[in-house]
């Protein structure tokens, strides 16, 4: 375990630095790493001359502690709202920018991170509420793609370059959350210049389940549409149908590209908070999905300036 320089140690680095001995010496006779010794001797040097005295070395070190931001600056106030926020699925970086944009005090997200590190050591839950993606495998790039063919689909390369820009509402993208087993699955809507998030709850992975679930979305009339970046799955081979019921032009991006539906797969990872993989869907109801979805669009995302998905698309 790493402990600061004691001023003794100081001491003996000043004594055989007069001596001639090169930093690995030193810290050989020391017991340290030749790293810190390096470091001491880099931070510590008399500024009017470059020596290395003990006695300016302690006092250097010692007001650095003094000024150091850790720990004790923040009350129970503001750990207490940053709890608050973690616990509505807030990341640290969105709690610092959204907390400094209404003028509240608030630590850097590195602090709020080294805050839930000690909870979880000391058994506590925050950890739970934050995003974890772990990656357990990966697709093989140079493979033939095994799903998803079907002839007369446009590529994404087709789509019109507006849609990158996203300067206007109405460009969407598209695909499906799957639970345990085959069948309850989720269709997840995500406009591209708002994040703004629409979940529609899919009682089977199928084509005819995407098209009546769209259509009651469309049927909501709110919501604006001119075109939709799809995934490869069979599910979407209805695009045509899609077409027709939201007055829209649907493209498709290339097999194991997920990247290039970045802002939908980015949801689906905000979507595991609350329905994490291996997670049976059977029991999760349309009300269940409204919540969800009006929590991510309630919640502020940095890429917005923290303003919320809501803000954005209601306001745009």
């Amino acid at each position: 375990m790493y402990y600061q320089l004691t001023q003794d140690e100081r001491y003996l680095i000043s004594q055989a630095k007069r001596s001639g001995m090169g930093v690995c010496e030193i810290a050989r006779l020391c017991g340290r790493s030749p790293s810190t010794i390096s470091r001491e001797l880099k931070r510590n040097l008399t500024a009017h001359d470059g020596i290395y005295r003990a006695e300016r070395a302690q006092s250097y070190a010692t007001a650095r502690r003094r000024r150091c931001r850790r720990g004790s600056q923040f009350g129970e106030h503001v750990h207490a709202s940053v709890v608050a926020a973690l616990t509505q699925q807030w990341s640290p970086a969105q709690i610092v920018g959204a907390f400094s944009k209404s003028g509240l005090e608030v630590p850097s997200h590195e602090t709020i991170y080294r805050w839930i590190r000690r909870d979880r050591r000391a058994g506590g839950q925050l950890y739970k509420h934050t995003r974890i993606m772990s990656k357990v495998g990966r697709k093989r790039y140079r493979s033939r793609p095994a799903r998803g063919i079907l002839l007369g689909k446009r590529h994404i390369s087709e789509r019109p370059r507006v849609v990158d820009a996203r300067r206007r509402l109405g460009d969407w993208e598209g695909d499906t959350v799957m639970g345990r087993g085959s069948r309850h699955c989720l269709l997840t809507l995500i406009e591209r210049k708002s994040r703004f998030t629409v979940i529609r709850k899919l009682m089977a992975r199928t084509a005819s389940e995407v098209v009546n679930a769209f259509e009651d979305v469309v049927d909501l009339g709110e919501f604006n549409f001119k075109t939709m970046t799809l995934d490869n799955g069979t599910e979407f081979h209805s695009y045509k149908e899609l077409e027709v019921l939201g007055e829209l032009k649907c493209y498709f991006s290339t097999p194991y590209h997920s990247w290039e539906r970045g802002t939908n797969e980015n949801a689906n990872g905000l979507i595991r908070q609350y329905l994490p993989k291996g997670k049976c869907l059977r029991n999760i109801t349309q009300e269940d999905c409204d919540w969800i979805a009006n929590r991510l669009n309630e919640r502020p995302r940095k890429c917005l300036g923290f303003k919320t998905p809501k803000e954005v698309y209601y306001r745009s």
